[in-house]
C-alpha cells in the first residue's frame, strides 16, 4: 500500500515538473533578466506578426535567415544589438542600442519607437521576444512575437509552447524558418 502511494505521488510530482507554462505565464515578460545569458548570437526560429505579414514580405522571410548579435556596453543598462538578415543571397545589417529596464528594452529613433519584452519560457536557450514597434505620426502598432535560439532547429515541444504562447498573446500562427538556410556572416563589431 506504501509502494503504491510513494508510487502515485512521484507520478504526480513528475507531471507537475514536465507540465506545460499556464497563459499567465507564457504572456509575462521575463521578471529577471540575466545579461550574461543574452549576449551572443541568436538565431530566428519561428514568428508571428500583427498585423500579419504581406505576400511579399513572407516570401522574404522564408527565403532568407535572421541573427541576432548582443554585446554589452560600457553601461550596464545599455546593449549593442545588431540584426543580422540574409534576404536570397544578400546580407542586410542594422545597429543600434537599445536600453534596458528589468526585461524591457527600449529604443527610440527618428521614425519608431521599439519596446522589447523578453517572455517566459521553459527553453533555457530559447528567447521569446514581443516587439511592439510605432511608427512615428502613427496610432497603429505592430507586434512581432519572434522565438530565437542558439540552435537552428527546436524540439517539438519546444516549438508547442511557443504556439501555445502565441495562442494566450491572441496572435497569429507561427511561421517557422528554414534551418538550413546559410546565415549571414557575424559582424565585425555590434556597437555603434
Amino acid at each position: 500500500m506504501l509502494a503504491g502511494f510513494a508510487f502515485t505521488f512521484l507520478y504526480l510530482v513528475s507531471l507537475g515538473h514536465s507540465a506545460p507554462l499556464a497563459c499567465e505565464d507564457l504572456s509575462r515578460p521575463l521578471d529577471q533578466l540575466n545579461p550574461q545569458h543574452l549576449e551572443g548570437r541568436w538565431t530566428l526560429v519561428a514568428g508571428s506578426n500583427k498585423p500579419p505579414l504581406t505576400p511579399d514580405e513572407l516570401k522574404d522571410l522564408r527565403s532568407g535567415s535572421m541573427a541576432l548579435y548582443f554585446s554589452n556596453t560600457s553601461e550596464t543598462s545599455v546593449y549593442s544589438y545588431t540584426q543580422a538578415n540574409r534576404v536570397d543571397d544578400e546580407c542586410y545589417y542594422l545597429s543600434y542600442n537599445l536600453s534596458i529596464e528589468n526585461s524591457t528594452f527600449t529604443s527610440n529613433l527618428n521614425w519608431y519607437n521599439l519596446t522589447w519584452s523578453i517572455l517566459n519560457t521553459s527553453c533555457s536557450d530559447c528567447l521569446v521576444i514581443r516587439w511592439a514597434l510605432k511608427k512615428a505620426r502613427s496610432a497603429s502598432v505592430e507586434l512581432f512575437v519572434y522565438l530565437f535560439s542558439r540552435r537552428r532547429d527546436l524540439e517539438q515541444k519546444e516549438m508547442e509552447e511557443f504556439r501555445a504562447q502565441l495562442e494566450c498573446l491572441k496572435m497569429p500562427s507561427p511561421k517557422k524558418m528554414d534551418p538550413t538556410k546559410e546565415l549571414c556572416p557575424q559582424p565585425i563589431t555590434t556597437s555603434n
